[in-house]
């Protein structure tokens, strides 16, 4: 990640290959590495009930909503930031992306507990982090502020989920 904030996608892609990105042949933590394993792991946790499928799905959804956006941001002849530039469907396959998308905001205790509510807290995390990596170039990683900023939100989007559904099973028991 540093490769390619300091010199371009193109820079990264000289040095590895894609894959050797995602087999984790690359220099990187330990955990973050070996993405078929990182998968395999978030298929577990779904499958036996820890993980909720609604997160992880609105999580890719909101990374790739904001990489789209950045990457049509038009660049001059003079690049301020680099990491605009990178193809959005890259990040989730260079730094830690999947790993805090399978094992971090999926969290049962701390995440929303209303299914309409893992909808909008995985989604955000999603745009979150990704605003936070592409913005800030001393903080490439920005999933971990990510969740905990939108853990901060978790009880006041089931409290509004909660909330507007009791408003409509009112509105129709009055008629």
């Amino acid at each position: 990640m540093a490769v390619a904030a300091k010199d371009g996608w193109e820079a990264v892609t000289t040095q590895w290959t894609v894959q050797e990105m995602v087999m984790g042949w690359i220099p990187g933590s330990i955990g973050e590495m070996f993405k078929p394993m990182i998968i395999l792991g978030a298929l577990f946790l779904i499958a036996i009930g820890i993980a909720s499928w609604r997160i992880i799905l609105s999580f890719i959804i909101g990374m790739a909503v904001t990489g789209l956006i950045f990457n049509a941001i038009p660049q001059g002849e003079e690049i301020t930031n680099y990491f605009i530039a990178v193809p959005w469907y890259y990040h989730f396959i260079i730094g830690s992306a999947l790993f805090a998308m399978a094992f971090m905001a999926t969290d049962p205790v701390t995440a929303t507990q209303t299914n309409t509510g893992k909808w909008i807290y995985g989604f955000f995390i999603g745009v979150v982090g990704m605003i936070v990596r592409v913005i800030n170039p001393a903080y490439p990683e920005g999933w971990m502020l990510a969740i905990l900023f939108m853990n901060t939100f978790a009880p006041l989007i089931d409290h509004m989920v909660i909330s507007r559904n009791i408003k409509k099973r009112m509105a129709h028991a009055t008629n």
